[in-house]
């Protein structure tokens, strides 16, 4: 009995080692086949030579490419010309698009599992797929036509070229595009830039807390120090900070929220009046999310009847910023209203019911709801705040009016087309062959009373959008001088306050004062502007925290010694170079961080989450005008001390390391998270911050520099970070980022000669 039993006991760990192996030899296998599947789609690479056929073209097609990769497609009619956008961009950006089609769905789970269960569901939050479904309904019979021609081209590439090494490395495939997925794309770039109704809540829980100073005073309109409107150009005053009661609160705190990204742009045209060339000029950086590959795809669009060039949003037909034969345009955010937010009651709602399906998990199943004046955003407090916004009231796809950018031929033409921008919000800057150059805003705005600081009360009315004719405009001129930066773009005498706070004024007003340096102005001088690096408000502040160790007799304190020094020796530029930039960045942050703490309390972080830099105002107003209340005992020099302080403290001699260093930023890509680092991009040295022309953070950065000289198409160009393509074995992945880093303005080809001498492929497409 007991030998028996012994025998058994030592045979079976002998079986349970074996099966051991087994498994290990199976997961390993199953790690090998993968990993050389993964392998397979990193070297893979799309075809950009020799000739293709394929169904769905009407006549050949030439995709031919120049020696950055940039497609100057050439087609018979637009239908073809479209679906060759669509193969081409597929081509090199099908992860890209299908990753963005599902973060705007809400279904990113079903690719990435549990960990993004949470997205979606926000995403879904809006009744986005309903949005989309109703603006293809409200297309034009062409304008489908020439969308779907698009979605059939992406189909093509996605049969006939390898898939992306993201596919690969996930383990799954594509579904088929539709033509809602291109407005679904364009719909990434709106939730982007519009006035977040979350934020529209995060002010009015500010504005409702007991002990908060004015709304209206937290959420500056502007910095009247700075202010630099367009239209018209005369500055209006604001009335100075109301006193406060004394009260007690904590005094230096490190940020306890984020900086938030800097969404906004520049822009600016210039009149033949005042450009050497005779022609008018044009310049444009937009200012997006940074990574790998980027937002904008270059391209080159030709048949019988439209010839245009510039950036197209990847996934989205036509182009969106650039130029055609005869005008070119430009835009920033508008960063004004753009919903209505309501407290209404939970009961009664409609309820929608939406089910996730999850990769590795179980599906979930999530309820939204509605009431009678939009959306359910957030319920808190039997309160539901409801959303009011135009693109679930009036759909329609902002590819519409760009389609009639595209075949504009005057000023004129592109007005009338904007006249049928949706939004969200955008300043645009138009110029034309005739030497003139022009301002307006365009998009749907609610003549809101509240204008977004507030929520409405459930009784309230639905408010009415506001004419296009009274929206702040600058009529076409060739004396014009036309700018923008996400700033107030108005100023004495117009009637409407628009925006609950835009965009700090600082990078409009550099705009101003470089555009008035010379009295005619080149390609080169514009494209020099866009890499300035000087930051108004972050130069003030160091100097009166310099002023302020003066007032306390610490410039002789031998720990803040070598920091002064540095600080001392500074211009107010973020260049690689600097050694005073790191210090001034953190000062700024804490001593933004501080004032706010002191003044909102437990609302601290509802503010900075929606202050878009008005916290920053705040802070530049308060050391300028001293108004009693706003900190301890009304010792502003002890704020910016205490800052200085607490930054040495908390960074040390790190600080003193030079700006390239210290802001030195890598292009991530979207599955960096998941640990496939080896598809990031460039590291970039820190080269501007959010507050100069050449904005570039962590996270945002100007994501394409042009510059156009009207008529002149060869001459000016355009540039961006990374590369024109999405897969890393092209050679296009990152090989533009030498130009950007070194500040290079390229040219686009766009004339016949121009594009002949820069080819380098061509792919042919002819009809099955």
């Amino acid at each position: 009995m007991t030998s028996s039993s012994t025998s058994r006991r030592s045979r079976y760990p002998g079986a349970v080692g074996r099966a051991i192996v087994y498994v290990l030899v199976i997961l390993l296998l199953i790690v090998l086949v993968w990993a050389a599947y993964a392998f397979a789609g990193l070297r893979s690479r799309a075809q950009t030579d020799g000739t293709v056929r394929i169904t769905g073209l009407i006549a050949p097609v030439r995709i031919v490419r120049d020696e950055r990769d940039i497609p100057h497609i050439i087609a018979g009619n637009d239908r073809d010309l479209m679906f060759a956008q669509g193969y081409a961009e597929a081509s090199d950006r099908l992860f890209q698009m299908d990753l963005l089609r599902r973060f705007v769905y809400g279904r990113l789970a079903e690719v990435l599992g549990p960990a993004a269960v949470p997205a979606d569901e926000n995403a879904r939050v809006a009744p986005i797929a309903q949005i989309v479904q109703a603006q293809w309904a409200h297309m034009s019979a062409n304008e489908r036509i020439l969308v779907q021609a698009y979605s059939d081209g992406v189909n093509a590439a996605m049969q006939r070229e390898p898939l992306p090494v993201e596919f690969h490395l996930l383990l799954y495939k594509p579904q088929p595009w539709v033509p809602q997925d291109s407005l679904a794309a364009g719909m990434a770039t709106v939730l982007d830039l519009i006035d977040r109704w979350d934020d529209v809540i995060r002010r009015d829980t500010v504005a409702r807390a007991h002990d908060a100073p004015p709304v209206e005073a937290l959420y500056s309109i502007t910095d009247p120090a700075y202010d630099a409107p367009v239209a018209p150009r005369a500055i209006a005053s604001l009335p100075p900070l109301p006193p406060r009661p004394p009260h007690e609160r904590a005094g230096i705190v490190l940020p306890q929220v984020a900086d938030r990204p800097p969404v906004g742009s520049n822009e600016s045209a210039l009149g033949s009046a005042h450009s050497s060339s005779g022609r008018a000029l044009l310049a444009n950086d937009p200012h997006l999310r940074l990574g790998i590959p980027g937002v904008w795809y270059l391209v080159d669009l030709r048949s019988n009847d439209l010839h245009v060039a510039g950036a197209s949003l990847a996934g989205t037909p036509g182009i969106i910023l650039g130029h055609n034969d005869d005008i070119a345009w430009g835009a920033t955010n508008g960063t004004v209203v753009t919903e209505v937010v309501y407290r209404d009651s939970p009961r009664g709602a409609k309820r929608r019911v939406e089910t996730f399906h999850v990769r590795f998990g179980r599906d979930v199943r999530f309820a939204y709801y509605q009431t009678k004046h939009g959306f359910v955003a957030e319920t808190a407090h039997d309160v539901a705040y409801a959303v009011d916004w135009n693109a679930a009231r009036l759909p329609a796809s902002p590819l519409s009016a760009f389609h009639g950018l595209n075949s504009s031929r005057t000023i004129a033409d592109a007005i009338r087309a904007l006249q049928t921008y949706p939004g969200p919000p955008q300043n645009f800057v138009i110029a034309d062959r005739s030497g003139a150059a022009a301002y307006q805003l365009a998009g749907l705005i609610p003549s809101d009373p509240l204008w977004g600081l507030r929520t409405h009360a459930s009784g309230d009315p639905a408010y009415p959008y506001i004419p296009f004719r009274q929206l702040p405009h600058v009529a076409a001129s060739k004396n014009s001088i036309v700018f923008t930066a996400n700033n107030r773009m108005y100023g004495t005498g117009y009637p409407l306050r628009l925006s609950p706070n835009f965009a700090a004024p600082y990078r409009a007003r550099r705009i101003a004062e470089l555009l008035s340096s010379k009295p005619r102005l080149r390609v080169e001088d514009l494209a020099s502007f866009q890499t300035d690096t000087l930051s108004f408000p972050e130069r003030d502040i160091a100097h009166a925290a310099l002023a302020a160790v003066m007032h306390k007799h610490l410039q002789d304190d031998r720990a803040l010694q070598p920091y002064l020094a540095a600080l001392s020796l500074w211009n107010g530029r973020f260049d690689p170079a600097s050694r005073g930039a790191p210090i001034a960045w953190e000062l700024r942050r804490i001593a933004v961080s501080s004032l706010a703490k002191y003044n909102t309390g437990s609302t601290l972080e509802a503010y900075q989450a929606s202050a878009n830099n008005a916290d920053l105002v705040l802070l530049m107003r308060v050391l300028r005008e001293r108004p009693r209340g706003w900190w301890p005992k009304n010792d502003y020099d002890d704020l910016l001390v205490g800052a200085l302080k607490l930054a040495i403290e908390t960074n040390g001699a790190r600080m003193l390391q030079t700006w390239g260093e210290y802001g030195k930023v890598t292009v991530k890509h979207p599955l960096a998270s998941m640990g496939f680092t080896f598809l990031d991009g460039a590291a970039f040295p820190g080269d501007g911050d959010s507050f100069g022309l050449h904005v570039q953070t962590a996270t945002h950065s100007q994501s394409f520099r042009a510059v156009w000289d009207v008529g002149n198409w060869d001459a000016g160009g355009i540039v961006i970070p990374s590369g024109e393509s999405g897969e890393p074995a092209s050679g296009h992945y990152t090989d533009l980022s030498p130009a950007w880093v070194r500040q290079r303005l390229v040219p686009l080809p766009f004339s016949d000669s121009a594009v002949r001498a820069s080819a380098r492929a061509t792919l042919t497409l002819t009809p099955r």
